[in-house]
Order: C-alpha cells, then sequence, then structure tokens
C-alpha cells in the first residue's frame, strides 16, 4: 500500500498542474463562471474534465493486472462545477475510454462503470456544493464517499472475487484519501477563480463611474452617428474589448476595433443576433463566430454580447461588445455592459427631459412674445393719434419707441442677452407708458458700471409693467420705480422696487403660484421659471411687499461659469 502513495502523489501533482495551467485560460475560466450554461457549453465542459479523467488513467500506477489512478477526480470535479449533465457526460467520456484501452481486463469494466457513477454523484451534489459553507470539506468527503463506491463496484463486478478484494485492499485507502485531496486542491484552483472574478466585480462601479465621466457629455445631442461614435471610442479605450460598436433599429451608428472593414457605419444591421436583441429587448451573449452568424467568412470575432438601449420601454438600439476569442464573455463582460447599457439609457433619457424642456421654455418664452396686451397696443396708438394733434415731435417718438418695443418683443431670438440690450427694451415701454400718464409715472436707472452680465431676454420688462400697471397706476397720483443692477458677491443683484400700492402677505404668497392662470401672474410665473432654469433655485423671483408702501422684486444672476447655490444671497 505504502509502495503506490509517493507514485500516485506525482500523479496527481501533474493533473493538478494541468488544472492550475487550464485556470488561466479564458476560455475555461468564462465557462466556469457561467450560471446558465447553454448545451454546447455544457458538451464542451464535459469534454474538458473527460479529458482529466483519460489524463488520470494514462499516468495510472500499474497494480495486480488494473491501475491505481486519479482519473475520478476530473470526473468529479466536472459533477461538482457543471451538474448532472456534465457529470454524467464526463463520467462516460472517461469510463468509455477506461474500457477501449483494456477491453477485456481484470478491472476494465467494472473501473469504466464506476467512472460513470462517479460522475452521476458528484453531478447530484453539486447544487448541495454551491449552498455549503465549508465547500473544502464537502469536495473532500464527495471524493472519499465516490472512490468508496469504486471500490465497491470493483468487488460486485471484477472476477475472479479473489483477486478483486485483494486489489481493492491495496489501492482502497490511497486512492481515497489522495483522490480526494486532489479534488480539494481543485475546487481551491477553481474558488480562485471566482474571488477574482469578485474582485473583478468590486471594481466595475469604479470603471463604470469612469465611464460615465468621459460620457456625460457624448449624448447631449442625442443618439446619432457622431455621438455613438465618440462614446465608441471612449468605452474601447477604456475596457479590454477588441471591438465596440452602437446600432439604432436598422443600420450601424458607430463602429471602432476589429472587423471595421466590414462592419461599417452606415450599414444595415449584419448580424441575426443583434436583430433579436433589438425585437426581445433582451441581452444576448454569443460565445463563438458560428453564434454571431457575421456573413462574411473573414471576420475575426468570436464571442460577443449585445446589450439593448431603452428610452423608457422602447428599445431604441444595442450597445455591443466584441472579443476576438471563442469563450471570451465573462461575467465581468456582462455586468459591465449591462452598467453601461443602463447608463447609456438613463443619459439619453435626460436628454430627451433636457430637450423637451428647452423647447417648452422656448414655447413659454413665445408665449411671453406675443403676450402683448392688445388694450396696450390699442391705448398705445390712441395716445400717438392725440399726440399727432398736439405735438407731432412727441408722437413721432413714441412711435419710434413702440416700434422698437415691438421690434425687440418679436426678433429676441438668443438665449441670452446682455443688460444693455434688455434695458434698452425697458425703456422703449417706459417712454410709451410715460407719453400715456405723464408724471404718473417715473423710472429710476440705478446700474453699477462695468456690468458684464447676460440675462434672459424679456426679464426685467415684465417686471417693471407688473409695477407700473399693479402699484404706481393704482395711486391717485401714480409713483415712481427705480430698477437697480448691482455687483452682488459672485454675480449681479437686480432689483425692481416701486412705492406703490403694495400687496398683501396672502397674496404675495400665491403670487408664484402656477396653477393661477390669473392675468397679471403669468408673466411672472415665466419668468421665474426660466430664471431658475438658467441659473437654478436660487436666482427664483423673491418679492417682499407692504399694503400701502409698496414691492420689490429682486432677483440673482451668478456671473459666467458660476451657479449661484446659497439661497441666502438673494436676499
Amino acid at each position: 500500500m505504502s509502495k503506490i502513495f509517493i507514485p500516485m502523489m506525482y500523479e496527481l501533482s501533474v493533473l493538478i498542474t494541468l488544472a492550475f495551467l487550464m485556470s488561466k485560460l479564458h476560455v475555461f475560466r468564462n465557462l466556469i463562471l457561467l450560471k446558465n450554461a447553454n448545451i454546447y457549453q455544457k458538451i464542451f465542459l464535459s469534454i474538458i474534465f473527460g479529458s482529466f479523467g483519460i489524463i488520470g488513467t494514462y499516468t495510472g500506477i500499474p497494480v495486480n493486472g488494473a491501475l491505481a489512478n486519479s482519473r475520478a477526480v476530473g470526473v468529479i470535479i466536472g459533477g461538482l462545477l457543471g451538474g448532472p449533465f456534465v457529470g454524467i457526460l464526463s463520467g462516460l467520456i472517461a469510463g468509455i475510454h477506461r474500457n477501449l484501452i483494456d477491453i477485456g481486463g481484470f478491472t476494465a469494466f467494472a473501473c469504466a462503470v464506476s467512472t460513470a457513477v462517479e460522475g452521476t454523484v458528484a453531478g447530484l451534489l453539486s447544487s448541495s456544493l454551491k449552498r455549503t459553507k465549508n465547500r473544502f470539506l464537502f469536495a473532500f468527503a464527495t471524493g472519499v464517499i465516490n472512490e468508496s463506491l469504486q471500490m465497491i463496484i470493483i468487488l460486485l463486478l471484477a472476477k475472479p472475487f479473489s483477486e478483486a478484494l485483494n486489489l481493492v485492499k491495496i489501492i482502497w485507502i490511497p486512492m481515497s484519501l489522495l483522490n480526494s485531496l486532489g479534488i480539494l486542491v481543485f475546487i481551491l484552483i477553481i474558488d480562485g477563480i471566482f474571488i477574482e472574478q469578485d474582485r473583478m466585480l468590486a471594481n466595475l462601479a469604479k470603471v463604470i463611474t469612469e465611464i460615465a465621466g468621459r460620457l456625460l457629455k457624448c449624448f447631449k445631442e442625442g443618439y446619432n452617428e457622431e455621438t455613438a461614435q465618440s462614446a465608441a471610442r471612449i468605452i474601447k479605450n477604456l475596457i479590454q474589448a477588441d471591438a465596440i460598436s452602437f446600432t439604432d433599429k436598422e443600420k450601424i451608428l458607430a463602429y471602432v476595433g476589429l472587423g471595421s472593414d466590414h462592419h461599417k457605419v452606415g450599414n444595415r444591421l449584419q448580424t441575426k443576433i443583434t436583430e433579436e436583441a433589438i425585437a426581445t429587448g433582451r441581452i444576448k451573449v454569443a460565445q463563438s463566430k458560428r453564434e454571431i452568424e457575421c456573413d462574411n467568412e473573414k471576420c475575426q470575432l468570436r464571442s460577443a454580447i449585445i446589450v439593448p438601449l431603452k428610452k423608457g420601454d422602447e428599445t431604441i438600439g444595442v450597445f455591443k461588445m466584441y472579443k476576438k476569442e471563442p469563450y471570451a464573455i465573462s461575467n465581468f463582460d456582462i455586468k459591465l455592459a449591462q452598467g453601461l447599457s443602463q447608463l447609456i439609457s438613463t443619459q439619453l433619457e435626460i436628454h430627451d427631459v433636457e430637450y423637451k424642456e428647452k423647447l417648452l421654455e422656448k414655447a413659454r418664452f413665445k408665449a411671453l412674445q406675443a403676450q402683448i396686451n392688445p388694450h396696450f397696443l390699442f391705448n398705445s396708438l390712441n395716445t400717438i393719434m392725440s399726440l399727432c394733434r398736439i405735438d407731432p415731435l412727441k408722437a413721432r417718438d413714441v412711435l419710434l419707441n413702440l416700434s422698437q418695443y415691438l421690434r425687440r418683443n418679436m426678433e429676441i431670438e438668443n438665449d441670452l442677452i446682455s443688460i444693455d440690450d434688455e434695458m434698452e427694451h425697458v425703456k422703449s415701454f417706459v417712454s410709451i407708458q410715460k407719453a400715456r400718464f405723464g408724471n404718473k409715472i417715473n423710472v429710476k436707472y440705478r446700474i453699477d458700471e462695468n456690468c458684464d452680465l447676460l440675462l434672459p431676454p424679456l426679464t426685467i420688462q415684465p417686471l417693471v409693467e407688473n409695477s407700473i400697471k399693479h402699484g404706481l397706476l393704482k395711486k391717485v397720483d401714480g409713483g415712481t420705480v427705480a430698477i437697480y443692477v448691482r455687483h452682488y458677491q459672485k454675480g449681479y443683484k437686480i432689483t425692481i422696487r416701486d412705492d406703490g400700492v403694495g400687496m398683501d402677505a396672502k397674496y404675495i404668497k400665491n403670487l408664484l403660484n402656477k396653477k393661477d392662470k390669473s392675468l397679471g401672474k403669468i408673466g411672472l410665473i415665466n419668468v421665474n421659471k426660466r430664471l431658475i432654469s438658467y441659473f437654478g433655485d436660487c436666482s427664483h423671483l423673491k418679492i417682499t411687499s407692504k399694503k400701502g408702501i409698496g414691492t420689490q422684486i429682486s432677483f440673482y444672476i451668478p456671473k459666467k461659469g458660476d451657479v449661484a447655490k446659497d439661497e441666502s444671497i438673494v436676499g
């Protein structure tokens, strides 16, 4: 018995060395890490572990017309890792080979049967291995049990019984202990693959975060050839992939990497697996050239993952990662592709929301531009007609101001204009009002020098109009509106103050209520929303008023590159 320990240890060391080298191959690692292997992948795994069994046979030690060997190690590992299918098939591969190389031999048939049984038992114990806390003890115990079954089968099937019994006495303990130890070490090597995978998955968030920062600007202009190509280059440079591609529902939008000679931007979709991913909205993984189904015979791509890109529930295209090795798409690649797909889909949805918000803001602005009170226009024309009789020169000035006011009101297209342009618009409006109401309206301008200030058009004028209409004109003697533009902290504070009739606290509280569509409030609401849209919440209108004393409306505009963050700055 002791004479076969050292030779078997040598035999086992060869098998373990092969297992370690196999664990470094991408194909083997990816197969081991697969959670839901298909039938072809299971057959491939069975061939691998069956081959380990065959190697164990060839390195066996002759003992009394039989072999003390480590054939069971590969078969049992195959069953424990791959489940019943892999266990049975790998057991049959190694078992049939054992019988064929020694047909009619003393233990050939018994060993063939026992190898198949060991693979089957290990496969049935596969789910238990995944649940157990002590995998190594479980693996060792599985080896002992299976090797004991082999000895029992040899006693039952090998003839003559006396020779079978003598053989079992010699090999039972060495094979049970050493092969069980080999299974334990094999599981240790396999666990190393899972530990490394866990480490890689732990870094997944970091990788996606880095890519997210780079992609942030890519899809601000939507999903098209230019933005997709830019994103594909960024991703290709940051991850281990041989090619990156984006498509819409019909054609390739972007392609970077191996295969770009025939996977060309603008071409219609070439692979059926891509069409399936778009049609089903589900991730597709191809681990071979056959599964990719590229119609170019010279295509070097051998594996791919195709992940749908969505806006809401609608699939708008796919993101694809290709590799040139077969079975190279790992669990890490799948998680990474899923994360990138969700990231890109989210960015595209944000772009849509921002685009719709911009359209809405433009619509509000157009509504504000068109919101010329017919009474204002009618009264202005009546004023001009009256002045034509008594003061033609003044009528000419008012008509000029009215034309400038209307022209500016209709021709403003820029998102932001200078404070000078806005104030010219205000002065045109005020001149028309003063022509109508005379000394009842007084406007003072207090603007600091060197105000390099940009603000949305039609921001100050509606506020001045509100002060005149609802503040000054409701007083018998009228009053004064003062417009202040001051340097303030890291920006500018604009204040419109009047000494009109004022408002009570309850009215002020509801003044910017979006649900209230009162005519006098629409202009204020639009101005407030546009300020917040451009500069943030801290640029909202702040209104204070006292009944019988007057009203003050102020807001804050940050300098270029700064954003208002502290609400106190508009206090």
